[in-house]
């Protein structure tokens, strides 16, 4: 089922084709995200279509996998809107195979923007991988 959001003066309607979250798109990651505690989280495995070098998962899958984060942080905190900013830092690389969590999560919220946090980490030692920062645009803050 298809939802329709007022964004950046137009209906934005998901689709469920998103690269990153859509469950109807065979080519995509798929990723669905779950509200926990004030946070967005989704627990994950990246297969290894989505490599650079031998092994490692491409640095801009695991930017997609960030701004993810947030953006269903956003969508769970009430405040759904589009990435107008996003600052990654990775700190060691992702291995295909490996079961990951990854986490979103709003900082502060004011009028049409939303601050946001994201990290991934691996489930198993809870090393950090990545982590990123971001504003979201709400509402009529974003222009077409």
């Amino acid at each position: 089922m298809a939802a329709t959001v007022r964004l950046y003066r137009v209906d934005v309607t998901y689709d469920h084709q998103c690269f990153g979250c859509g469950a109807n798109n065979p080519q995509g990651l798929q990723m669905r995200f779950e509200p926990l505690s004030g946070e967005s989280v989704c627990e994950y495995v990246v297969p290894q279509r989505y490599q650079s070098w031998e092994g490692m998962i491409h640095g801009g899958v695991v930017a997609l996998m960030l701004d993810e984060a947030v953006g269903w942080a956003a969508w769970h905190a009430d405040r759904p809107g589009v990435t107008g900013k996003l600052e990654v830092r990775y700190r060691q690389a992702l291995k295909s195979g490996e079961r990951i969590r990854v986490v979103g999560r709003i900082d502060r919220a004011r009028r049409s923007l939303s601050y946001a946090s994201s990290y991934i980490e691996r489930v198993a030692d809870g090393a950090r991988i990545a982590e990123a920062t971001a504003v979201l645009m709400t509402k009529e803050a974003a222009v077409l």
